[in-house]
């Protein structure tokens, strides 16, 4: 047995796993840095759920005494809190679904639409004829936008 010659297999399986094992260092770096960026990424998703869900705004929903809706209203208003989805923009999904909330307050029953602070507009919006909505906030915590005058420029006619 001078000069040994093995198998074209077990030459084969040897050459992998040589290559395995000069390969492995540079591979737990680049498997060390996928868990550390994956971490990352999970770490600012999830800011960015505990903010959307810190700044979501409440609007009451008052039905009148005739409120009736029929099948086509229903629908047309589900389609419109669909709409809270898309309004809420790249928010994740717990952050940007609407929700509605009931309570009972001193005897009475109290509906709430909830979404994110992207879609106020959108929740504001009355999705029956015959339901107010009642936005949580008072009037004087909305400020007008003020935009500054430009300056003429000279030479100009």
């Amino acid at each position: 047995m001078s000069g040994g010659h093995l198998p074209d297999g077990v030459q084969t399986l040897l050459d992998v796993a040589h290559g395995i094992a000069v390969a492995a260092p540079y591979m737990a770096v680049v498997i060390g840095v996928g868990f550390l960026a994956a971490c990352g990424i999970a770490w600012r998703r999830a800011l960015r759920v505990r903010d959307a869900l810190a700044g979501r705004v409440r609007v009451e929903t008052v039905p009148t005494s005739t409120f009736d809706p029929g099948e086509g209203e229903v629908r047309r208003w589900s389609q419109h809190l669909g709409r809270v989805s898309y309004a809420a923009g790249d928010v994740p999904a717990r952050g940007r679904a609407a929700r509605l909330r009931y309570s009972a307050e001193h005897g009475r029953m109290r509906c709430y639409l909830e979404g994110p602070a992207y879609a106020q507009a959108v929740l504001t919006m009355p999705g029956f004829a015959e339901v107010e909505i009642r936005s949580g906030g008072s009037r004087s915590e909305v400020r007008p936008v003020r935009f500054s005058v430009p300056t003429s420029r000279r030479g100009r006619s």
